[in-house]
């Protein structure tokens, strides 16, 4: 079956912390000083407008955002060539069978580098296959806006990441469609295909075999191999150290939404302890998770281990790497160790979110300082100061939001 067809863009706009969410290369590239993530986010307005009420200061709100159901979740039966089970896919083709929608904005792999990812319409259920599994690298995913409304879709569902998805909050108004579902993944650490190709070089011989890369909540790295055959790689043993400074954009070290806050639901792995994690957060949310009825095996999510010791050592490495210092890397012989007892005494299923919620919160304001520290009092929006709080991160007399 032929893969989803991608339109042709213009060049995107040059912006400073920009993932090339496809606003600036749309006909009004202005748009992006009211649609970007990295400017002035407003959370509590959105949520508002989207969900019905900002979300809590207290509980998991706090970390998660608005939840009005929060399940583990399994697709039964699990779907060929997807990243968990294949929910993310199965919603977006099931609204496309009911009629829901006209048309499903998403990603597919490029047809020269399966790890690329390439921004498709989709209106066919059966070629949402073709946008199953990971891929890494930057995509302009709004920018199809434009083409599936001159194509005459008017009802569409977009499957993105947070920053994707807060710039088509921003604009939705403005678009003229009659519906948007909305199904969001959390932010994926993104880096550049070319880094990511780096990066599977350097935990193979052969990365041109490796079929399938994921980081599970057992502090594992998964491969899977062209020969069907699997490895797993402890977090711990993991060349993060090798890598270069700049692997990592400073967009996505200062993401102020991991969970994808603004979707209608999230699909995620942080909290499944080896299942999916699902947040449904408005009743179309619920309406897509209905939809699929016995297709979802759905449980209470689990809750183990203590995070406030890893996320103190995350923040003081942090801390460490953001002022320019060498970390000190683990001896050899303790890794193995530590890579042993993470799994058994580390936080896991909620708690394992919470911890990376928290990482993520005091990795923003930390790079930030360093690198965009004019950028601080209007970027860092007032839940990300709350979870950083109990780390001893808090805002300096410059760094308070304007009003």
């Amino acid at each position: 079956m032929i893969a989803p067809q991608t339109p042709q863009f213009r060049d995107p706009a040059p912006r400073s912390l920009c993932t090339d969410c496809g606003v600036s290369r749309m006909a009004d590239p202005s748009a992006c000083g009211k649609a970007c993530q990295f400017i002035k986010p407003d959370y509590p307005t959105h949520e508002a407008c989207i969900h019905g009420r900002p979300a809590k200061d207290t509980g998991d709100e706090q970390f998660f955002g608005v939840s009005r159901a929060v399940y583990r979740a399994a697709l039964t039966p699990a779907r060929d060539g997807a990243q968990w089970t294949g929910l993310t896919t199965r919603f977006a083709e099931r609204l496309l069978e009911t009629g829901a929608v006209d048309a499903v904005l998403t990603m597919v792999p490029d047809a020269t580098d399966k790890w690329r990812p390439r921004p498709a319409i989709i209106t066919d259920p059966a070629k949402m296959k073709h946008a199953r599994g990971m891929r890494m690298g930057y995509a302009p995913l709004l920018a199809l806006l434009e083409p599936a409304l001159a194509a005459g879709h008017r009802k569409i569902a977009v499957i993105g990441i947070p920053c994707q998805i807060y710039a088509l909050r921003a604009i939705e108004s403005d678009l003229g469609f009659e519906r948007i579902y909305v199904i969001g993944t959390p932010c994926s650490d993104n880096t550049t295909t070319e880094n990511f190709h780096s990066f599977l070089a350097r935990l193979t011989d052969a990365p041109e075999t490796v079929t399938y890369l994921e980081f599970r909540a057992d502090y594992h790295v998964e491969l899977r191999f062209t020969d069907g055959s699997q490895r797993l790689i402890p977090f711990l043993k993991l060349p993060l150290s090798d890598l270069p400074a700049d692997f990592f954009p400073t967009t996505c070290r200062t993401c102020v939404d991991y969970t994808n806050r603004l979707a209608d639901i999230t699909v995620g792995y942080m909290a499944g302890e080896g299942d999916q994690w699902l947040i449904v957060r408005n009743q179309r949310g619920k309406e897509m998770l209905d939809s699929l009825g016995a297709e979802v095996l759905l449980s209470a999510p689990g809750s183990r281990g203590k995070r406030a010791g890893s996320v103190k050592g995350f923040v003081e490495n942090t801390r460490l790497a953001a002022g320019g210092l060498p970390l000190r890397r683990m001896p050899n012989w303790l890794r193995g160790i530590m890579g042993w007892l993470m799994p058994r005494i580390g936080p896991r299923g909620l708690e394992f979110a919470r911890a990376r919620i928290e990482m993520k919160a005091a990795e923003t304001i930390l790079h930030l300082r360093r690198e965009e520290p004019a950028k601080i009092k209007n970027m860092v929006p007032a839940h990300v100061w709350n979870l950083a709080a109990p780390y001893g991160l808090t805002p300096e007399d410059n760094e308070r939001p304007e009003t």
